[in-house]
């Protein structure tokens, strides 16, 4: 049998082909054994994180760390709630009166800075004469503390309700039309372009495709609002109001109820953070390609 010279000088090359197509094979590593960064569940570890700093709290209290007056003991936080929710405190109103009062006034004016501030994002990032004309305003008074406007709000709007609304809505509407206008610019050329190509109009682009790409985004400025809504509570509430968490805080605060002031303090922190947890479940479903693109 005769053997050519081709043939013979195909075979280091057939040999060295298939170990060239064996080496990915032996090196590649199963795909389940990867994850994006951040990704996974982080339930366990916010439990032990809720778990330590309640023991921290025991223990600096109950071995006098800290006296009284500075940290009460937990069991006095439970107790002063208890007194609260039974009016048993000062003013004489429940608990849940005080709830009622703040929820409406921050969730109000949350409500109403969200109704207004999206469409002005949204504006601003499509529109060049809309972003030269509202965004020296916006950026002049987003860095200003509540504190500061404050008193102006009251000489315009009086001591009633509206200037607590308002001060609230003001602290509201900055960092929701920040993170619309930031997430109308998520939308690729690509993507206008094909809409465009296929008939669609300036109105249709804004609603089909800018809207959906600033929708993370907007759900975040929204997230971060509602914070700055029951930050400014306190400080709205100082304008000659008889009830609210604001309120009875301060007022606990004048009669050194520190026990009174932790209880307020936990329970404004509690109501946000279970707002928190309801904007992302709400941005799970309704935006579930975040971070997936």
């Amino acid at each position: 049998m005769t053997v050519s010279r081709e043939s013979l000088n195909n075979v280091p090359l057939a040999r060295a082909g298939e170990r060239i197509n064996e080496r990915p094979q032996r090196t590649a590593r199963p795909s389940h054994g990867w994850r994006l960064p951040g990704e996974g569940p982080t339930a366990a570890l916010s439990a032990a994180s809720v778990t330590t700093l309640a023991a921290l709290w025991w223990l600096a209290t109950h071995l006098h760390w800290l006296p009284p007056l500075f940290l009460p003991t937990p069991e006095a936080v439970v107790a002063a709630f208890l007194d609260a929710w039974h009016g048993r405190i000062q003013g004489g109103l429940p608990l849940s009166e005080h709830l009622a009062w703040s929820a409406l006034r921050v969730f109000g004016a949350f409500a109403l800075a969200a109704l207004t501030a999206v469409p002005v994002g949204i504006l601003m990032g499509v529109s060049r004469v809309a972003r030269g004309l509202l965004d020296p305003p916006l950026e002049f008074y987003r860095p200003l503390p509540p504190l500061a406007y404050l008193p102006l709000v009251v000489i315009w709007f009086g001591i009633d309700e509206t200037a607590k609304i308002v001060v609230i809505y003001l602290a509201c509407f900055a960092p929701i039309a920040m993170a619309a206008r930031a997430g109308a610019r998520s939308a690729t050329v690509e993507q206008i372009h094909a809409a465009y190509s296929l008939g669609g109009r300036f109105s249709q682009i804004v609603r089909h495709v800018v809207l959906p790409a600033a929708l993370p985004e907007i759900l975040t400025g929204l997230r971060i609002a509602i914070g700055f809504g029951w930050t400014t509570l306190v400080a709205a509430e100082m304008v000659a109001a008889t009830a609210g968490l604001g309120q009875m805080v301060l007022n606990a605060s004048s009669f050194l109820r520190t026990d009174v002031v932790v209880m307020g303090i936990v329970l404004i922190g509690l109501i946000a953070w279970l707002f928190d947890l309801g904007m992302r479940a709400l941005e799970r479903r309704l935006v579930p390609w975040k971070g997936r693109g």
